[in-house]
């Protein structure tokens, strides 16, 4: 009977998000413990970010019909550090503002200080080297955050410089998914942990270290299995445990077709394999099924993806295959990275 082809990368990747389904359950955390975390619903801002027209520089507010002309000179009516209100600016003054601060009445404009200078033995005076245009320096209210509108979508993974923008949008708490449990093993009687004695004609184990670091950086919580013996009965007792309280179980090792190669036999005894074997290199031994959950109903199942055994195949496969997978069952977007793992 001739074997059907092997599905392509992008066949086998449809395959995979076509089951995965993003974990129901959510919880409310602070904003330190949401570091992470997937948001599970929108979020408004709660205020105006700029709350008021305010300055981005050191200068002098101006009116620019006042300044239409370079080498003006103004006198200086006020003073504005940031945290203060200032006064209507009346024509022909001008008030001296520092970064932040908000922009008075009357005033169309802000000259940085370096385009000022103080006429010489003035106190009160400025003289406005440049004509400025309307608008110039000055950050209009609510153009970074709208009081109402949404400044944080569902589906967001929470990095600093989504925290930083959830603080300024006055949020204190946010509504995040449960982590994906993500259980880990590795097969292989050859393999060794750094730090033990290599056995004759043994390798030291540096897929557990990458993959396991992999699915932390995703803001998975990962549970690691270990070593597992090169035995049947070993590797289908270790799934058993390894279904209990996990959504996936990702292994390294044993897909292929050797005597030695336990993961398919292991896999179809204990749940169901859809996909082995795929037309890539470095990776085609890729298996994906799912287990059953050891003491719980029929139906309920764990997740399962085998990855081959080669370091390089192991980790080329987890960012085309695990990756993707992972962000769906968190409820975020499965789009391919542009980097790894700066974009996490």
């Amino acid at each position: 009977m001739t074997k059907p082809p092997m599905l392509t990368a992008q066949q086998a990747l449809d395959h995979l998000l076509s089951n995965a389904k993003a974990v129901g359950e959510c919880e409310t955390v602070t904003m330190q413990a949401a570091l992470g975390r997937v948001l599970a619903e929108n979020v408004n801002s709660l205020v105006d970010v700029p709350p008021l027209d305010n300055t981005s520089m050191d200068g002098y507010a101006v009116r620019t019909t006042d300044t239409q002309t370079s080498g003006n000179t103004l006198k200086i009516a006020q003073r504005i550090p940031a945290g203060s209100m200032g006064t209507q600016l009346e024509p022909g003054t001008a008030a001296r503002i520092f970064t932040g601060a908000p922009v008075p009445p009357g005033a169309d404009a802000v000259v940085m200080q370096e385009d000022c200078a103080i006429p010489e033995g003035s106190t009160d005076q400025v003289q406005v080297n440049i004509a400025p245009t309307s608008g110039q320096w000055i950050r209009r209210r609510g153009e970074d955050l709208t009081a109402g509108k949404t400044a944080l979508s569902a589906g967001t993974f929470l990095r600093p410089q989504e925290l930083g923008v959830a603080a300024s949008a006055g949020l204190t708490h946010l509504n995040v998914k449960r982590k994906v449990r993500v259980a880990a093993f590795f097969t292989g009687d050859e393999l060794s942990l750094p730090g033990e004695p290599l056995k004759p004609g043994g390798i030291y184990n540096s897929n557990r270290d990458t993959l396991l670091a992999c699915i932390k950086s995703l803001g998975c919580d990962a549970t690691d299995f270990g070593i597992v013996p090169d035995s049947l009965d070993a590797t289908k007792e270790t799934l058993r445990k390894a279904s209990k309280d996990h959504d996936l179980i990702i292994t390294s090792g044993g897909v292929s077709v050797g005597e030695e190669d336990h993961i398919k036999p292991a896999v179809t005894a204990e749940g169901r394999l859809d996909l082995w074997q795929i037309a890539i290199k470095p990776g085609k031994p890729l298996a994906f099924g799912a287990v059953r959950k050891s003491g719980q109903n029929k139906d309920a199942e764990t997740w399962f993806i085998g990855l081959p055994g080669n370091p390089v195949s192991s980790f080329v496969t987890f960012l085309l295959f695990v990756r993707p997978f992972i962000l769906k069952l968190q409820g975020r977007d499965t789009g391919m990275p542009q980097s790894y793992p700066m974009r996490a």
